[in-house]
């Protein structure tokens, strides 16, 4: 793959394994700067396999480039501290800790005043109002909704080039996972980069450009958003 700046990531042949078992066959995409790509697919399919070999949370064969440079053998912390931020399923957060606490961890890699500190949270708390109001209190004492809210105003703290998801609306209400993934379409339209693995095909395809499907391990298609009409479509790609 030739160094360019086209993309804002591209992923080419990457394929991960778990002992024997082949969990992510080579698979290549790409996200170009200020696009929001979702990826769909059923249970199973490599959906995080797919982004924990991106972001080197597991070994992986294959290629990745950042903004055209090749960052295939970088660590974790290295990619994070490039722009690539992931919120992972489970949110990962310090549940003894205070929703400052956690915020300010997002940004502990990065140099600033006091007052970049505090613009970055007015940031996060004009985007999850809910956030300013529990400020002091705990993550495990919040709502899985609120907790979520968290995780991504965590991962904003760092001023992400690309945000990666690894289905953010999991185990929420309806309401809530709207209100989450609408505010991603939001960023998205401030110019920040996102690739979104969710479950909530609807919505995920009517903010994103661009869709890949998953099934077994690889890539079955690739396509605009607009050509999935209905879930007969996805069907068709998720089995065949």
């Amino acid at each position: 793959m030739s160094a360019d700046t086209t993309h804002l990531i591209a992923v080419r042949d990457l394929a991960a394994s778990y002992g024997h078992i082949e969990a992510l066959r080579p698979t290549s995409l790409h996200v170009a700067p200020g696009e929001f790509v979702t990826i769909l697919g059923p249970n199973g399919a490599g959906k995080t396999t797919l982004l924990r070999a991106i972001t080197r949370l597991i070994p992986s064969k294959g290629q990745v480039m950042f903004k055209g440079r090749d960052v295939t053998g970088l660590k974790t912390h290295d990619l994070a501290e490039l722009g690539i931020i992931m919120v992972m399923e489970g949110r990962g957060l310090f549940g003894d800790m205070s929703v400052r606490e956690n915020l300010q961890l997002g940004a502990y890699k990065l140099s600033g005043s006091p007052a970049d500190m505090d613009r970055r949270l007015d940031k996060v708390f004009t985007l999850f109002p809910r956030l300013k109001e529990r400020i002091d209190q705990t993550a495990s004492s919040m709502s899985g909704g609120e907790q979520q809210m968290l995780a991504v105003g965590r991962a904003l703290m760092a001023e992400p080039k690309l945000l990666i998801l690894d289905e953010p609306s999991l185990g929420l209400a309806p309401r809530v996972a709207t209100e989450i993934l609408s505010t991603l379409g939001a960023l998205n339209k401030e110019g920040l980069g996102i690739l979104l693995v969710e479950q909530k095909a609807p919505l995920a395809l009517k903010l994103a450009q661009r869709v890949y499907i998953l099934s077994s391990g690889s890539v079955r298609a690739e396509l605009p958003t607009h050509e999935i009409k209905s879930h007969h479509d996805l069907a068709r790609y998720y089995f065949s």
